[in-house]
């Protein structure tokens, strides 16, 4: 038995994940998981524009430029914290704390893309287990610090 396509394979999948380790940091597979939300959210829109026969490019651009926006928010959170440390360093205050910053908008955007995807399934005619639909609207209040009923 020729093993040599799993050296390959396993090379490969070792190269992928070093990069996004160094690229992202040791939680790497949090923001691919946040792509895949992304990626998830925009069939699920599509899926309900077809089925509602409302499909429309121009609304598909403002999906995609949505979701590079979102992208644009986390590096400016993540690197606002980076600034504000090195900053903090250099005063000699500890200002550490920031890094909760970009974590918190990470968090707030995948709430907003989970119940989006939601939304689209409930829009699209599927039947969505009314848990999950209160689960991430609970989530959401908790990371946005609103009230919980």
């Amino acid at each position: 038995m020729n093993l040599n396509y799993m050296d390959t394979y396993n090379a490969v999948i070792g190269a992928v994940i070093a990069f996004l380790t160094f690229v992202f940091g040791e939680h790497w597979i949090l923001f691919a998981l946040f792509l895949f939300f992304n990626v998830i959210d925009y069939i699920t829109g599509w899926m309900k524009s077809r089925l509602n026969k409302k499909e429309n490019s121009a609304k598909g651009l403002k999906g995609v430029l949505k979701k590079l926006g979102y992208w644009i928010m986390i590096v400016i959170s993540f690197s606002a914290s980076v600034l504000f440390i090195e900053i903090g360093n250099t005063l000699g205050i500890d200002l550490g704390i920031t890094t909760l910053l970009g974590w918190f908008v990470l968090a707030s955007l995948a709430i907003n893309e989970l119940r989006s995807i939601v939304e689209n399934l409930v829009e699209a005619g599927y039947n969505v287990p009314n848990i999950l639909t209160k689960g991430l609207e609970v989530a959401d209040k908790l990371v946005n610090k609103e009230e919980v009923e």
